[in-house]
């Protein structure tokens, strides 16, 4: 995927770097989390509470999608199971993979099949990848905010000053 249209649409968004940064922040964090099938209506949702631009909170979480949920899950598993103890790495890791699989299988509008897909790992598996994803994406989350929000705050003065130059 290329990131410069997603970049360019992103600075597009008519929104303060505040709300912008704050939706790519939550999207992040809800991209981390279990929450396959629910994670569109999740962010959209949580940038509608918390006062958020709601469409950079829903580019993020397509970073979660059938080819990438067995590394993610595995990698979040991998740091829960060293909180709260859990069945060997190997085996969750092919649980992953086959949900991963089930998934691709699965039409987007499928959100049922999709949960029942998650919460079939059984509890076991996943008190540690929900400790884990909640660890990750609260990380990766406060880094894109803080991230994006520095970007767009020097994009935007940069843009007010180029105009200023212009209109002189």
């Amino acid at each position: 995927m290329r990131m410069r249209p997603v970049l360019r649409w992103v600075l597009r968004l008519r929104s303060t770097p505040k709300a912008i940064a704050g939706g790519l922040g939550l999207g992040t964090f809800i991209a981390f989390t279990p929450t396959m099938g629910i994670q569109l209506i999740l962010a959209v949702l949580g940038a509608t509470f918390f006062n958020l631009n709601r469409p950079a909170a829903v580019i993020p979480v397509w970073i979660t999608n059938p080819i990438t949920v067995a590394p993610i899950y595995t990698f979040n598993y991998w740091l829960g199971r060293h909180i709260w103890e859990g069945p060997p790495l190997t085996e969750v890791s092919r649980q992953f993979l086959e949900i991963g699989r089930t998934m691709a299988r699965l039409s987007f509008w499928d959100i049922k099949d999709q949960i029942i897909a998650v919460l079939s790992m059984g509890r076991d598996v996943l008190i540690p990848l929900v400790i884990g994803s909640l660890a990750i994406g609260l990380i990766t989350g406060i880094l894109v905010y803080l991230f994006s929000y520095r970007l767009l705050c020097i994009f935007l003065f940069r843009r007010g000053k180029k105009r200023l130059l212009n209109n002189n």
